[in-house]
Protein backbone atom coordinates (compact mmCIF):
# COMPACT_ATOMS: atom_id res chain seq x y z
CA UNK A 1 0.00 0.00 0.00
CA UNK A 2 2.96 2.49 0.48
CA UNK A 3 4.24 1.51 -2.79
CA UNK A 4 0.84 2.64 -4.46
CA UNK A 5 0.52 5.93 -2.26
CA UNK A 6 3.75 6.92 -2.80
CA UNK A 7 3.44 6.76 -6.75
CA UNK A 8 0.18 8.09 -7.24
CA UNK A 9 1.40 11.02 -5.15
CA UNK A 10 4.64 11.09 -6.97
CA UNK A 11 2.36 10.72 -10.49
CA UNK A 12 0.27 13.46 -9.30
CA UNK A 13 3.12 15.86 -8.96
CA UNK A 14 4.91 15.36 -11.78
CA UNK A 15 1.66 16.40 -13.54
CA UNK A 16 1.89 19.53 -12.62
CA UNK A 17 2.51 22.52 -15.26
CA UNK A 18 5.98 23.23 -15.79
CA UNK A 19 7.19 20.63 -12.92
CA UNK A 20 10.18 18.72 -15.25
CA UNK A 21 11.63 22.32 -15.37
CA UNK A 22 11.11 23.09 -12.23
CA UNK A 23 13.50 20.23 -10.70
CA UNK A 24 16.03 21.17 -13.32
CA UNK A 25 18.36 22.68 -10.49
CA UNK A 26 17.90 20.49 -8.51
CA UNK A 27 19.45 17.63 -11.19
CA UNK A 28 22.20 19.40 -12.43
CA UNK A 29 23.10 19.89 -8.75
CA UNK A 30 22.56 15.85 -7.94
CA UNK A 31 24.85 15.48 -11.49
CA UNK A 32 27.39 17.79 -10.35
CA UNK A 33 27.84 16.45 -6.63
CA UNK A 34 27.68 13.05 -7.97
CA UNK A 35 30.77 14.10 -10.52
CA UNK A 36 32.64 16.08 -7.83
CA UNK A 37 32.33 13.15 -5.31
CA UNK A 38 33.72 10.16 -8.11
CA UNK A 39 36.41 12.90 -9.55
CA UNK A 40 34.99 13.13 -12.67
CA UNK A 41 35.74 9.39 -13.71
CA UNK A 42 35.14 9.96 -17.25
CA UNK A 43 37.75 12.35 -17.56
CA UNK A 44 40.47 9.83 -19.05
CA UNK A 45 38.21 8.12 -21.13
CA UNK A 46 37.31 7.78 -24.62
CA UNK A 47 33.55 7.74 -24.49
CA UNK A 48 31.35 6.93 -26.92
CA UNK A 49 27.85 7.71 -26.30
CA UNK A 50 24.89 6.08 -27.83
CA UNK A 51 21.59 7.91 -28.40
CA UNK A 52 18.16 7.20 -30.40
CA UNK A 53 14.63 5.79 -29.58
CA UNK A 54 15.42 2.14 -30.93
CA UNK A 55 18.73 0.27 -31.12
CA UNK A 56 20.76 2.15 -28.64
CA UNK A 57 21.35 -1.52 -26.76
CA UNK A 58 22.58 -3.65 -29.22
CA UNK A 59 24.46 -1.23 -31.12
CA UNK A 60 26.27 -0.46 -27.88
CA UNK A 61 26.78 -3.51 -27.55
CA UNK A 62 28.34 -4.25 -31.27
CA UNK A 63 30.52 -1.42 -30.61
CA UNK A 64 31.52 -2.72 -27.60
CA UNK A 65 32.35 -6.15 -28.44
CA UNK A 66 34.10 -4.54 -31.35
CA UNK A 67 36.76 -2.86 -29.36
CA UNK A 68 37.70 -5.39 -27.22
CA UNK A 69 37.79 -7.80 -29.71
CA UNK A 70 40.52 -5.69 -31.27
CA UNK A 71 42.33 -5.71 -28.03
CA UNK A 72 40.87 -2.58 -26.91
CA UNK A 73 39.87 -2.29 -23.46
CA UNK A 74 36.75 -1.13 -23.47
CA UNK A 75 33.64 -0.78 -20.92
CA UNK A 76 30.03 -0.98 -21.31
CA UNK A 77 27.15 1.16 -19.61
CA UNK A 78 23.53 0.09 -20.87
CA UNK A 79 19.81 -0.83 -20.64
CA UNK A 80 21.06 -4.48 -19.77
CA UNK A 81 24.62 -4.70 -17.91
CA UNK A 82 27.29 -2.60 -17.52
CA UNK A 83 31.06 -3.25 -17.10
CA UNK A 84 32.81 -5.90 -19.53
CA UNK A 85 36.20 -4.83 -19.45
CA UNK A 86 38.08 -7.09 -21.54
CA UNK A 87 34.95 -9.32 -20.37
CA UNK A 88 32.74 -11.15 -22.93
CA UNK A 89 28.79 -11.34 -22.93
CA UNK A 90 28.90 -14.44 -21.34
CA UNK A 91 30.91 -13.50 -18.27
CA UNK A 92 28.18 -12.40 -16.37
CA UNK A 93 28.44 -11.32 -12.34
CA UNK A 94 25.65 -9.96 -10.31
CA UNK A 95 27.42 -8.38 -7.37
CA UNK A 96 30.14 -6.50 -6.49
CA UNK A 97 32.04 -3.29 -8.50
CA UNK A 98 34.82 -5.34 -10.31
CA UNK A 99 34.34 -4.03 -14.28
CA UNK A 100 36.08 -6.69 -15.64
CA UNK A 101 32.38 -9.24 -15.91
CA UNK A 102 29.78 -7.64 -17.65
CA UNK A 103 26.94 -7.18 -14.71
CA UNK A 104 23.20 -7.70 -15.05
CA UNK A 105 21.00 -4.30 -15.02
CA UNK A 106 18.11 -4.67 -12.47
CA UNK A 107 16.90 -1.43 -12.46
CA UNK A 108 14.29 -0.08 -15.48
CA UNK A 109 16.78 2.38 -16.32
CA UNK A 110 18.96 2.92 -18.95
CA UNK A 111 21.21 5.94 -18.38
CA UNK A 112 21.78 4.97 -14.57
CA UNK A 113 21.15 7.78 -11.57
CA UNK A 114 23.94 9.70 -10.96
CA UNK A 115 25.42 8.06 -8.25
CA UNK A 116 25.24 5.01 -9.33
CA UNK A 117 26.10 6.02 -12.70
CA UNK A 118 29.52 7.84 -11.57
CA UNK A 119 30.34 5.27 -9.38
CA UNK A 120 30.30 2.47 -12.14
CA UNK A 121 32.04 4.83 -14.57
CA UNK A 122 35.02 4.94 -11.51
CA UNK A 123 35.05 1.08 -11.15
CA UNK A 124 35.46 0.68 -15.50
CA UNK A 125 37.90 3.60 -15.09
CA UNK A 126 39.75 2.14 -12.46
CA UNK A 127 40.02 -1.30 -14.26
CA UNK A 128 42.29 0.14 -16.85
CA UNK A 129 39.71 0.77 -19.71
CA UNK A 130 40.41 2.98 -22.49
CA UNK A 131 37.04 3.31 -23.62
CA UNK A 132 33.57 3.52 -22.19
CA UNK A 133 30.51 2.83 -24.60
CA UNK A 134 27.41 4.91 -22.81
CA UNK A 135 24.10 4.26 -23.65
CA UNK A 136 22.14 7.97 -23.50
CA UNK A 137 18.39 8.42 -23.29
CA UNK A 138 16.85 12.08 -23.63
CA UNK A 139 15.92 11.65 -19.72
CA UNK A 140 19.17 11.25 -18.65
CA UNK A 141 20.78 14.44 -21.40
CA UNK A 142 17.91 16.50 -19.79
CA UNK A 143 18.68 15.88 -16.24
CA UNK A 144 22.53 16.48 -16.67
CA UNK A 145 23.51 12.98 -15.71
CA UNK A 146 25.88 13.37 -18.45
CA UNK A 147 27.31 15.88 -16.68
CA UNK A 148 31.20 16.27 -16.23
CA UNK A 149 31.59 12.96 -19.08
CA UNK A 150 33.54 14.44 -22.23
CA UNK A 151 32.03 12.78 -25.53
CA UNK A 152 33.97 11.68 -27.94
CA UNK A 153 31.82 10.33 -30.59
CA UNK A 154 28.35 10.99 -30.33
CA UNK A 155 26.06 7.94 -32.05
CA UNK A 156 22.78 8.83 -33.42
CA UNK A 157 20.43 5.96 -34.55
CA UNK A 158 17.13 6.76 -35.20
CA UNK A 159 14.40 9.01 -33.71
CA UNK A 160 10.41 8.32 -33.53
CA UNK A 161 7.18 8.56 -31.33
CA UNK A 162 8.48 7.92 -27.25
CA UNK A 163 8.58 9.36 -24.23
CA UNK A 164 5.99 11.97 -24.99
CA UNK A 165 5.00 11.10 -21.43
CA UNK A 166 7.63 13.55 -20.39
CA UNK A 167 8.63 15.69 -23.33
CA UNK A 168 5.38 16.95 -24.01
CA UNK A 169 6.17 17.62 -27.99
CA UNK A 170 8.08 15.60 -30.18
CA UNK A 171 10.24 18.70 -31.25
CA UNK A 172 11.13 18.44 -27.19
CA UNK A 173 12.01 14.77 -27.60
CA UNK A 174 14.64 15.39 -30.41
CA UNK A 175 16.19 18.38 -29.00
CA UNK A 176 16.97 16.71 -25.80
CA UNK A 177 18.76 14.00 -28.01
CA UNK A 178 20.63 16.59 -29.89
CA UNK A 179 22.06 17.90 -26.45
CA UNK A 180 24.36 14.70 -26.81
CA UNK A 181 25.69 16.01 -30.41
CA UNK A 182 26.18 20.05 -29.01
CA UNK A 183 28.40 18.08 -25.83
CA UNK A 184 30.20 15.25 -28.84
CA UNK A 185 33.57 16.60 -30.73
CA UNK A 186 32.43 13.88 -33.27
CA UNK A 187 29.14 12.33 -34.97
CA UNK A 188 27.68 9.51 -36.27
CA UNK A 189 24.58 9.46 -37.89
CA UNK A 190 21.90 7.39 -39.63
CA UNK A 191 21.89 9.16 -42.95
CA UNK A 192 18.05 7.00 -43.94
CA UNK A 193 16.29 8.97 -40.63
CA UNK A 194 14.01 11.65 -41.71
CA UNK A 195 15.57 13.97 -38.74
CA UNK A 196 19.10 13.48 -39.79
CA UNK A 197 19.27 17.23 -40.47
CA UNK A 198 18.81 18.43 -37.35
CA UNK A 199 22.08 16.40 -36.08
CA UNK A 200 24.28 16.91 -39.05
CA UNK A 201 23.97 20.73 -38.85
CA UNK A 202 25.93 20.59 -35.76
CA UNK A 203 29.18 19.36 -37.09
CA UNK A 204 31.06 20.34 -40.02
CA UNK A 205 31.73 17.70 -42.60
CA UNK A 206 34.88 16.82 -41.26
CA UNK A 207 33.48 15.82 -37.60
CA UNK A 208 30.60 13.74 -39.03
CA UNK A 209 30.31 10.00 -40.46
CA UNK A 210 27.25 9.39 -42.17
CA UNK A 211 25.52 5.64 -42.50
CA UNK A 212 22.67 3.89 -44.08
CA UNK A 213 21.06 1.89 -46.61
CA UNK A 214 19.78 4.71 -48.86
CA UNK A 215 22.35 7.91 -47.61
CA UNK A 216 25.58 8.03 -46.26
CA UNK A 217 29.24 7.49 -45.93
CA UNK A 218 28.89 3.64 -45.54
CA UNK A 219 25.96 2.29 -47.25
CA UNK A 220 24.82 -1.49 -46.64
CA UNK A 221 24.88 -2.99 -50.07
CA UNK A 222 23.86 -6.56 -51.02
CA UNK A 223 21.79 -7.09 -47.78
CA UNK A 224 21.62 -10.78 -46.75
CA UNK A 225 18.49 -11.49 -44.16
CA UNK A 226 18.39 -14.78 -42.62
CA UNK A 227 17.02 -16.51 -39.82
CA UNK A 228 20.58 -16.86 -38.29
CA UNK A 229 21.86 -13.11 -38.63
CA UNK A 230 22.28 -11.09 -41.40
CA UNK A 231 24.57 -10.27 -44.50
CA UNK A 232 26.19 -7.17 -46.36
CA UNK A 233 28.98 -5.31 -47.86
CA UNK A 234 29.85 -1.81 -47.27
CA UNK A 235 32.80 -0.89 -49.55
CA UNK A 236 35.42 -3.40 -48.87
CA UNK A 237 34.40 -4.41 -45.55
CA UNK A 238 32.22 -7.97 -45.11
CA UNK A 239 30.01 -7.99 -42.40
CA UNK A 240 28.07 -10.86 -40.78
CA UNK A 241 26.26 -10.45 -37.51
CA UNK A 242 24.48 -13.02 -35.22
CA UNK A 243 21.74 -11.31 -34.42
CA UNK A 244 18.81 -11.19 -36.71
CA UNK A 245 16.72 -8.76 -38.34
CA UNK A 246 16.84 -5.88 -40.88
CA UNK A 247 17.31 -3.00 -38.16
CA UNK A 248 20.89 -4.15 -37.22
CA UNK A 249 21.92 -3.63 -40.58
CA UNK A 250 21.52 0.10 -39.45
CA UNK A 251 22.80 -0.99 -36.07
CA UNK A 252 25.98 -2.49 -37.13
CA UNK A 253 26.95 -0.37 -39.52
CA UNK A 254 26.67 2.54 -36.52
CA UNK A 255 29.60 0.12 -34.95
CA UNK A 256 31.49 0.22 -38.08
CA UNK A 257 31.51 3.64 -38.49
CA UNK A 258 32.71 4.05 -34.65
CA UNK A 259 35.22 1.47 -35.89
CA UNK A 260 36.61 3.33 -39.12
CA UNK A 261 37.04 6.56 -37.20
CA UNK A 262 38.55 5.16 -34.18
CA UNK A 263 41.15 3.26 -37.02
CA UNK A 264 40.30 -0.09 -36.73
CA UNK A 265 41.49 -2.62 -39.73
CA UNK A 266 38.67 -3.47 -41.82
CA UNK A 267 38.86 -6.83 -40.40
CA UNK A 268 39.04 -6.23 -37.15
CA UNK A 269 35.78 -4.15 -37.56
CA UNK A 270 34.27 -7.11 -39.56
CA UNK A 271 35.69 -9.77 -37.33
CA UNK A 272 34.42 -7.76 -34.17
CA UNK A 273 31.00 -7.19 -35.21
CA UNK A 274 30.74 -11.13 -35.98
CA UNK A 275 31.64 -11.91 -32.73
CA UNK A 276 28.36 -10.87 -30.97
CA UNK A 277 26.85 -13.35 -30.48
CA UNK A 278 23.53 -12.46 -28.91
CA UNK A 279 22.16 -9.23 -26.71
CA UNK A 280 19.79 -9.85 -23.46
CA UNK A 281 16.04 -9.61 -24.32
CA UNK A 282 16.60 -8.90 -28.23
CA UNK A 283 15.43 -10.81 -31.01
CA UNK A 284 16.40 -14.08 -28.66
CA UNK A 285 15.02 -17.50 -29.92
CA UNK A 286 14.38 -19.87 -27.71
CA UNK A 287 14.79 -23.51 -29.24
CA UNK A 288 13.98 -26.43 -26.72
CA UNK A 289 12.64 -29.13 -29.44
CA UNK A 290 9.40 -27.61 -30.43
CA UNK A 291 7.79 -27.87 -33.72
CA UNK A 292 7.63 -23.97 -33.84
CA UNK A 293 9.83 -20.72 -33.16
CA UNK A 294 9.38 -18.12 -30.15
CA UNK A 295 11.34 -14.97 -29.66
CA UNK A 296 12.10 -12.58 -27.04
CA UNK A 297 12.36 -9.21 -27.55
CA UNK A 298 11.92 -5.78 -26.00
CA UNK A 299 9.92 -3.86 -28.53
CA UNK A 300 7.48 -1.42 -26.84
CA UNK A 301 7.22 1.15 -29.03
CA UNK A 302 5.25 1.40 -32.27
CA UNK A 303 8.46 1.81 -34.36
CA UNK A 304 10.06 -0.92 -32.69
CA UNK A 305 7.19 -3.23 -33.15
CA UNK A 306 7.12 -2.66 -36.89
CA UNK A 307 10.74 -3.92 -37.22
CA UNK A 308 10.27 -6.84 -35.27
CA UNK A 309 7.14 -7.97 -37.69
CA UNK A 310 9.76 -6.54 -40.44
CA UNK A 311 12.03 -8.66 -39.72
CA UNK A 312 9.86 -12.24 -39.22
CA UNK A 313 7.61 -10.87 -42.42
CA UNK A 314 8.72 -14.14 -44.37
CA UNK A 315 7.86 -16.57 -41.45
CA UNK A 316 5.76 -19.40 -42.84
CA UNK A 317 3.31 -19.65 -40.03
CA UNK A 318 1.07 -17.92 -37.90
CA UNK A 319 1.92 -15.14 -35.98
CA UNK A 320 1.11 -15.13 -32.12
CA UNK A 321 1.89 -12.19 -30.03
CA UNK A 322 2.01 -11.26 -26.18
CA UNK A 323 2.53 -7.63 -25.15
CA UNK A 324 1.33 -5.24 -22.93
CA UNK A 325 1.78 -1.35 -21.80
CA UNK A 326 3.34 0.27 -19.15
CA UNK A 327 1.62 2.26 -16.49
CA UNK A 328 2.29 6.20 -16.73
CA UNK A 329 4.36 6.10 -19.38
CA UNK A 330 3.26 7.75 -22.99
CA UNK A 331 -0.44 6.46 -23.18
CA UNK A 332 -0.80 8.11 -26.73
CA UNK A 333 0.68 4.96 -28.31
CA UNK A 334 -1.12 2.19 -26.89
CA UNK A 335 -4.01 2.04 -29.29
CA UNK A 336 -1.49 2.55 -32.17
CA UNK A 337 0.52 -0.37 -31.13
CA UNK A 338 -2.66 -2.24 -30.81
CA UNK A 339 -3.30 -1.56 -34.32
CA UNK A 340 0.00 -2.68 -35.21
CA UNK A 341 -0.13 -5.82 -33.63
CA UNK A 342 -3.35 -6.76 -35.20
CA UNK A 343 -2.21 -5.96 -38.37
CA UNK A 344 0.55 -8.23 -37.97
CA UNK A 345 -0.45 -10.76 -36.00
CA UNK A 346 -2.20 -13.82 -36.20
CA UNK A 347 -3.72 -14.07 -32.79
CA UNK A 348 -3.15 -11.17 -30.10
CA UNK A 349 -2.86 -11.51 -26.92
CA UNK A 350 -2.90 -8.72 -24.34
CA UNK A 351 -1.03 -8.78 -21.19
CA UNK A 352 0.28 -6.94 -18.41
CA UNK A 353 3.44 -4.52 -18.56
CA UNK A 354 5.14 -2.58 -15.60
CA UNK A 355 1.56 -1.32 -14.60
CA UNK A 356 3.08 0.69 -11.39
CA UNK A 357 -0.41 2.04 -9.66
CA UNK A 358 -2.29 2.56 -12.80
CA UNK A 359 -4.87 0.18 -13.90
CA UNK A 360 -3.73 -3.01 -16.19
CA UNK A 361 -7.28 -3.00 -17.08
CA UNK A 362 -7.76 0.61 -18.71
CA UNK A 363 -4.04 -0.27 -19.89
CA UNK A 364 -5.51 -2.89 -22.13
CA UNK A 365 -8.63 -1.62 -23.04
CA UNK A 366 -6.64 1.19 -24.54
CA UNK A 367 -4.75 -1.59 -26.58
CA UNK A 368 -7.72 -3.30 -27.90
CA UNK A 369 -8.97 -0.13 -29.05
CA UNK A 370 -6.47 -0.08 -31.50
CA UNK A 371 -6.60 -3.79 -32.72
CA UNK A 372 -10.28 -3.78 -33.32
CA UNK A 373 -9.33 -1.92 -36.35
CA UNK A 374 -8.03 -4.81 -38.12
CA UNK A 375 -11.24 -6.60 -37.24
CA UNK A 376 -9.57 -9.21 -34.73
CA UNK A 377 -12.61 -10.44 -32.53
CA UNK A 378 -12.47 -11.10 -28.86
CA UNK A 379 -11.74 -14.43 -28.03
CA UNK A 380 -10.94 -15.92 -31.29
CA UNK A 381 -8.04 -14.55 -32.47
CA UNK A 382 -7.79 -11.23 -29.68
CA UNK A 383 -7.55 -12.16 -25.66
CA UNK A 384 -7.15 -10.40 -22.90
CA UNK A 385 -4.86 -12.03 -19.60
CA UNK A 386 -3.37 -9.77 -17.00
CA UNK A 387 -1.17 -11.79 -15.37
CA UNK A 388 1.99 -11.64 -17.90
CA UNK A 389 2.93 -15.47 -17.11
CA UNK A 390 -0.92 -16.89 -17.85
CA UNK A 391 -0.73 -15.00 -21.62
CA UNK A 392 2.90 -16.58 -22.67
CA UNK A 393 1.56 -19.70 -21.57
CA UNK A 394 -1.52 -19.14 -23.59
CA UNK A 395 0.39 -18.01 -26.33
CA UNK A 396 2.81 -20.96 -26.36
CA UNK A 397 -0.08 -23.93 -25.93
CA UNK A 398 -1.98 -21.94 -29.28
CA UNK A 399 1.14 -22.61 -31.06
CA UNK A 400 0.90 -24.94 -33.88
CA UNK A 401 4.03 -27.11 -35.91
CA UNK A 402 5.48 -24.07 -37.77
CA UNK A 403 4.39 -21.08 -36.35
CA UNK A 404 5.88 -17.96 -34.27
CA UNK A 405 5.06 -16.73 -30.75
CA UNK A 406 6.72 -13.27 -30.47
CA UNK A 407 6.43 -12.49 -26.65
CA UNK A 408 7.04 -8.31 -26.84
CA UNK A 409 7.96 -5.36 -24.56
CA UNK A 410 10.07 -6.09 -21.41
CA UNK A 411 13.09 -8.08 -23.14
CA UNK A 412 15.84 -8.32 -20.70
CA UNK A 413 14.06 -6.79 -17.69
CA UNK A 414 14.07 -8.71 -14.65
CA UNK A 415 11.01 -7.79 -12.82
CA UNK A 416 7.50 -6.00 -13.33
CA UNK A 417 6.54 -3.18 -11.45
CA UNK A 418 2.72 -3.57 -10.00
CA UNK A 419 0.66 -1.53 -7.84
CA UNK A 420 2.07 -3.37 -4.59
CA UNK A 421 5.87 -3.26 -5.69
CA UNK A 422 8.24 -4.53 -7.79
CA UNK A 423 7.74 -8.26 -8.68
CA UNK A 424 10.63 -10.94 -10.05
CA UNK A 425 9.59 -11.53 -13.60
CA UNK A 426 11.86 -12.69 -16.63
CA UNK A 427 10.51 -13.35 -20.01
CA UNK A 428 13.20 -15.21 -21.25
CA UNK A 429 13.22 -16.93 -18.14
CA UNK A 430 9.72 -17.47 -17.57
CA UNK A 431 8.92 -18.20 -21.34
CA UNK A 432 11.72 -20.93 -21.14
CA UNK A 433 10.39 -22.43 -18.07
CA UNK A 434 6.93 -22.88 -19.92
CA UNK A 435 8.39 -24.63 -22.71
CA UNK A 436 10.03 -26.80 -20.91
CA UNK A 437 6.56 -27.87 -18.98
CA UNK A 438 5.31 -28.15 -22.58
CA UNK A 439 7.84 -31.21 -23.46
CA UNK A 440 7.28 -32.93 -20.47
Amino acid sequence: MLYNNTMSFKSSIENLPFYNDLVLPHHWLQAANAARKYHFPAKHLRVIAVTGTNGKTTTSFMIWKMLNHAGRKTGLLTTVAWGGVNGSEDDIATTGLDARPLHKQFEHMTTERVEILNQRIRAIADSGAEFLVLETTSHALTQFRTFGIPIEIAVFTNITHEHLDYHKTFANYRTAKMKLFRQGKFGVINADDPNTKYFTDLYSSSDIFTYGIDHGTYRATDIKLLSSGIKYSCSDIKIKTQIPGQFNVYNSLAALAVGKKIGLTNQAISDGIAALTSVEGRMNRLDLGQNFDVIVDYAHTPDALEKVFTSVKDHPGKIISVHGGAGRRDESTRALRGEILGKYSDTVIITEDDSRDEDPATIAAQFVEGIKKTNKTMGKDLFVELDRRTAIDKALRLAKKGDLVLVLGKGHEKTILRADGPHDFEDLKVTTELLKALQK
